[in-house]
């Protein structure tokens, strides 16, 4: 098994921080070959820290032909021109998040990627987060019977005054942290374009973009999903909140408690139209006892714990992808559907945007 080839654009918060600190750990399928950064004392570093060559100017890269993926780790208004040129120069790419800001954006690259014949994959590493594999499982062995809602809050409070407070380059909070929430939601949703009803407002940034965002998706046949991502909740609580038929499910990264019964151990009821009395003739609401079941799920921190694990989950993805033929598990499709949600809220939210 040979390790693949990776260039990096980018030395922040994500280049640097989450790929190339992940890629340096799993050398067996990833090599970092190349980094670019504008910025001499990073790439300095990444020399030091990856034994790897450095460029100040991602055109640079073009010249290379060993890289077998190169990692668009650019401010995320960079994101879309930068991928374009490297699929039309023949390269497979793995985009951060956000991919794009219109759905039209996606599209072009979708083409660019069957004109060249190459992979665009997308950094949703969220997909592969532990909590939500034990949630999908969960959900889909039927023991909370119908899923009626399910509540998404990815809030806290704090300050911002970086680039990604900006919307000239792609900030806010729903672009910056909404497409993991989104991208989560939208695979819990199903299939389909769901109703979209967003309110936005700017609360502590200190740019022009939004850093609380309310948004609600349904469709006749889907759960209701309602998601918060919030810079103004000071006492935030549980990630994921299930409400089902039959039972429901609560949690956080950390880990997940689910409790439901079982209908053949229920009290058997009947609709009545009489009133309802206790046994000494005083009036009486509904009450019963249920056999409530309770099961419970911990994150482990074995193998560098929940973030990890995920950003594994998406490269080994990708590897197979790569080096197999295998088909992408999350797909530029299955985002551009993220991206025509965003769009929608940022069009229902004039006085921001």
């Amino acid at each position: 098994m040979a390790a693949l080839n990776v260039g990096i654009i980018g030395q922040g918060r994500s280049g640097r921080d989450i790929h190339g600190n992940y890629l340096v750990t799993d050398p067996e399928y990833f090599r970092i070959a190349a980094v670019v950064d504008p910025l001499e004392d990073r790439r300095q570093r990444a020399v030091a820290e990856y034994k790897c060559d450095a460029y100040a100017d991602y055109h640079a890269l073009f010249q290379r032909k060993d890289l077998d993926l190169v990692v668009n780790a650019t401010p995320s208004h960079l994101h879309v021109p930068i991928t374009r040129e490297f699929l039309d120069a023949g390269y497979n790419v793995l985009c951060e998040k956000p991919l794009a800001k219109r759905a039209a954006e996606v599209d072009e690259l979708i083409a660019a990627a069957e004109r060249s014949g190459k992979v665009l994959a997308i950094f949703q590493q969220s997909r592969f987060a532990p909590y939500f594999l034990k949630m999908q499982e969960v959900i889909a062995s039927g023991v909370l019977g119908r899923i009626v809602q399910i509540s998404s809050f990815w809030n806290g409070y704090g300050r911002r005054w970086d680039w990604q407070t900006l919307q000239k380059y792609n900030g806010g909070s729903l672009l910056n942290t909404g497409p993991h929430p989104l991208d989560q939601a939208l695979e819990l949703f199903g299939e389909d374009m769901p109703e979209v009803f967003c309110r936005m407002d700017r609360a502590n940034s200190y740019g022009d973009a939004e850093d609380h965002v309310k948004l609600i998706l349904s469709g006749e046949g889907h759960p209701l999903i309602d998601i918060e991502i919030s810079s103004c909740c000071g006492y935030p609580g549980t990630t994921y909140n299930v409400y089902g038929t039959r039972g429901g499910l609560r949690g956080t990264a950390s880990g997940l408690e689910w409790k439901y019964f079982l209908p053949e151990e229920a009290p058997e009821q009947r609709l009545t139209e009489e009133p309802l009395c206790q046994p000494d003739g005083t009036p009486a609401y509904c009450s019963e006892q249920l056999p409530w079941r309770t099961e419970s799920w911990q994150a482990s921190e074995a193998d560098g714990g929940a973030f990890t694990t995920a950003v594994r989950g998406l490269y080994r993805m990708l590897y197979r992808t790569l080096t197999t033929g295998a088909p992408l598990e999350v797909t530029p499709q299955q985002v551009r559907r993220q991206i025509a949600v965003i769009e929608e809220c940022h069009r229902q939210n004039p006085g921001i945007y």
